[in-house]
This record gives C-alpha cells, structure tokens and sequence, in this order.
C-alpha cells in the first residue's frame, strides 16, 4: 500500500497497533541520492577506521534526503505453528516546510535513474509528501507556534497565504456576521498552517476544518473570544494539533522507538544514518556518541547483508548483488530448508522475505533435521544472536560495525606497499588505473615514490604478488609498520643521529687531559 499525506494520519492507529504487536520490523529506505563526490582524503576509502567513515559519510546524509520508506510488519499467528501475518507500506515523505523550515536537499543522477528502473511515483513524493523534522527542529517550530512569534517563511506559502487571505478581506467586506465561506484544496498540516495566519490577521472571523476544506466564518469580537477560549478548540491544544500534523511521519517515528522491537533491514547502515539525521537530531561529530544514540534508539539491530554473508559461504551459494537475488537462492531447490520454512500470509503486496528464510536455514543447521519442531521468532532470534547489532559496512577498514559494544578488528587481507622507479611525478589515480585490469585496489600515497594498496580480497594480493615479482619498475611486498612507515624511519634516523653524537662525546670526552 502506498501511503501519502492525504493517508497518513488515518493510518497511524492501525500502524500503531501493528508495532506494537509486531515481532518484528522489516526496513527498507529510498533517497536521492547516497553518496557526495568526495574526492582526495575526503573519497570513502578501504584504509578508513570506522570513525572515519562515519565523518565523510556524513557530509552525504546532509545533502540528501529520504523520499520513501517502505516497513513491513511481521507478527506470529496465534495458535498456528512458524506462520506469520505481513503488513507492508511504502511511505512517501517529504521534508516539512512550515514556518522557518524550508530545507534544501540535492538529487543524485544514479539514485535518480535508480528510482525510475522501479518505477518510483515522483508526483507522490513531491505533491503528497508526508512532512516530518527531527527533535531538534521540532523545539524550534514548538517554542515559535506557542510563543506566537510563528511566520511564514518560505516564498510559495507566502503567496498562497497572501492570495487566501486576500480572497477572505473582500468576502469579509461583504459578509454579515453568521456568514460563512469555504476554501477548497487545502489540506494537512497546511490547513493548519493557513487558519493560523487567517486567526491572527483577522479579528473577526473563525475558522474549521472540514472535509470540503478550511470554512470561515464572520463572528463578532465577543464571540471570537468565547471560541478561542472553549473547552473543545482553546487556542494552546489546537496548536498543538498544528504541531502533531507538521511532525507527519516523526509521529510514526516515535511509535517505533517506544515499541523497542527488533529493527531488520539489508545493508542497512545508510538507512540508519539517514534515520538519526531526519527523525532524531542532527548527526554527532562523535562516531562513538552515534553508536550509542543508535542503540538507544533500537537496542535489537538485524542487517541480513551480514547473516547472509556469512551463510553463503558455509552453503557455497552463488554470489548475489542484491537483496532480490538473496531471495531468489533462499526460494530455489539450492536451499535444503525451502520447503519448511515459515509460512508468510501477506496483507498486501510484497511477497518477497528473507530474515524468517535465513533464520530457519540457521535453527535446521543447529539441529541437524528438517523439518524443525515447533520453530518460533523467539527461537529465530536465538540462532540469530552472533548477528544481532552487526551492521555491514561497505568500503572501509572494518566488514561491520558493532552498535552494541566495540567494533571488532579488521580482517581485511594485508596491505601492499608499492616502490616505483623512473616515473616520476607518479599520481594515485594513474597507480588505480595500472592495476585496474588485474585487481582494483584503493590507494593511498606513503612518499614521493612509494603507495598503500589495499583490497577487500586476498586473491587479489596474491594474483599481484604473483604478476609483479621481479617486475624492474614496480615493486610490490608486504607492508610491515616498522619497516616502511615514515614516521617510524624518521625516529630511527633521530635516534641513531643522536646516538651517534652521545658516542663521539663520550670517546672525546675521555681523550680530553
């Protein structure tokens, strides 16, 4: 079901109490774009600690924004043995402009061309958005709508209120109290926002929100206040309601932290920066206040990138590219459990699931049968628990990131370090593109005439090993800190100069009368 701002807020009980009775949550995030281009120290780079890649990614999360999200709620049958009932949405989104809020975001050509493979609905996204802001945003949109310092801010609301409130003056010029007109077409928080600017423009009027749009109404003075001040419409709780609206999709957000169940996505770290940034507060400077700030957030992670990397290679599976092409070998003859998985009863389209396949493929290689007795999430969970909070990481020094604990160290193949003769003047991306064809390394400069090269796979070190022994201009070894780093050679160079002036010293010194 595609969900947009006309849908959203008639939904949110249901999604509510879908969360909440949820075992788990499925999440999937589209955007406009992924990644800057970064170039020099800046480029994402397998020599990256994760800290470091946190801060380079994070320009990125900035400049761009979400424009979908799709959720899929799973939940046990009762009285029914390992059968689930699925509840998915996709959720159009756009960022909230109101008052001082007017964000600007970029559109990447890649994610772009993306989006229209699958045909994403752009009109959904841009005229139909759900709006949302993150905490911080929200303090100041709050303080400005109760504190009555709210104004219009953004050129195209400022037509359209002058235009609205144009079109209600002349109607006012002529209207008896007791008369009443409509505005048609304005909707969402946006109706919110107009009748707001019309009450505090306009001292004799009163405004409701209906279905056919916003009704004014004449009403002397007297009468104004009365309104403003009753129990059903005082002015403190309908702010509040314009408030609740312009949040759109943060509401949702909320719902999802305070029901605290496990979160499931693939290759899902970008969806989690993406979703601190947009829905909490601004990413920190800090990597470690992040991971902490994450966790809190949703203490039980799930990234099936990382379990299935892990399966392929026990199951020797062939190599898959994407989420689909997982399913594809989870549903084929390859799978020894493809006939007594989990049953899914689908609520809506979106047939296609991978972590219940993934984790009865665990459970039946715990035990050793299949079928599996009596399999249950709980159980899933269990088999599941080496994986829990380990989110792949792509293009840096580590394959995942801890949210639970420290990141484990790299095991990432060994660094090569190149030695070149006679060509000088020699840049990082002309050593890229001289192995290229062989293996891709990322490359990082050591001296003048010596690189870094480093690849996520050993049988690339070894084929270049291989290819370049002996090679009269190109000289390719092992790494050793020790042995290559500058810093440590320019110590020894220090030391041994200094040792050298302590020995002539001391053997003049005892030569002297």
């Amino acid at each position: 079901m595609d969900v947009g701002a006309d849908e959203f807020e008639e939904s949110l009980p249901l999604l509510q109490e879908l969360v909440q009775e949820a075992d788990f949550v499925g999440l999937d995030i589209e955007f406009t774009g992924l990644r800057s281009n970064l170039s020099g120290p800046q480029q994402i780079s397998l020599f990256d600690l994760p800290s470091e890649w946190y801060l380079k990614t994070r320009q990125s999360i900035q400049q761009f924004t979400i424009c979908q999200i799709g959720l899929s709620v799973f939940s046990a049958i009762e009285g029914e043995a390992n059968k689930y009932i699925a509840h998915s949405c996709n959720f159009f989104l756009f960022p909230t402009t109101f008052g001082i809020l007017d964000s600007e975001f970029s559109f990447q050509a890649s994610s772009v061309q993306f989006l229209n493979q699958y045909g994403f609905n752009y009109n959904k996204f841009l005229k139909n958005g759900i709006p949302y802001m993150n905490e911080e945003q929200e303090k100041k949109i709050r303080h400005d709508i109760l504190t009555g310092n709210w104004r219009v801010r953004s050129s195209p609301d400022k037509d359209q209120i002058k235009a609205v409130i144009d079109k209600v003056t002349r109607w006012l010029d002529l209207a008896k109290e007791g008369d009443w007109m409509t505005l048609p077409g304005i909707a969402g928080f946006q109706a919110f926002e107009v009748q707001l600017v019309l009450r505090q423009a306009l001292p004799d009027i009163w405004t409701v929100l209906k279905d056919e749009g916003v009704v004014v109404k004449k009403v002397s003075k007297q009468h104004r206040w009365y309104l403003q001040n009753t129990s059903c419409d005082q002015e403190s709780c309908w702010k509040e309601n314009i408030l609740l609206s312009a949040r759109g999709f943060s509401v949702f957000f909320q719902m999802l932290v305070k029901a605290q169940k496990p979160l499931v996505g693939h290759n899902m770290m970008m969806d989690l920066l993406h979703l601190h940034e947009k829905f909490f507060r601004p990413l920190p400077e800090s990597y470690d206040q992040f991971k902490q700030n994450i966790h809190s957030l949703f203490p039980v992670l799930i990234d099936t990138k990382n379990v299935t990397k892990d399966i392929w290679k026990e199951m020797n599976f062939p190599r898959v590219s994407n989420l689909s092409e997982v399913y594809e070998v989870l549903n084929s003859d390859l799978n020894p459990t493809k006939n007594s998985g989990p049953e899914i009863v689908h609520a809506s389209r979106c047939e296609k699931y991978v972590l219940l396949k993934v984790a009865h493929l665990l459970l039946q290689k715990i035990h050793g049968i299949d079928p599996v007795p009596e399999s249950s999430f709980p159980q899933y969970l269990d088999v599941l628990a080496p994986y829990v909070n380990q989110v792949n990481l792509i293009r840096a020094g580590v394959r995942k990131i801890n949210f639970s604990g420290p990141d484990y160290p790299s095991i990432r193949p060994p660094i090569l370090i190149l030695s070149i003769k006679r060509w000088p003047g020699v840049s990082e991306q002309q050593v890229y593109h001289k192995f290229q064809n062989l293996c891709k390394f990322d490359v990082r400069r050591l001296t003048r005439s010596q690189f870094l090269l480093l690849t996520n796979k050993f049988k690339d070190v070894r084929n270049v090993l291989k290819e370049y022994r002996g090679h009269p201009t190109l000289c390719i070894s092992l790494y050793r800190y020790w042995r290559h780093s500058p810093d440590v050679n320019c110590v020894l160079q220090v030391c041994g100069i200094v040792t050298a002036w302590a020995l002539l010293a001391f053997i003049f010194g005892r030569s002297g009368p």
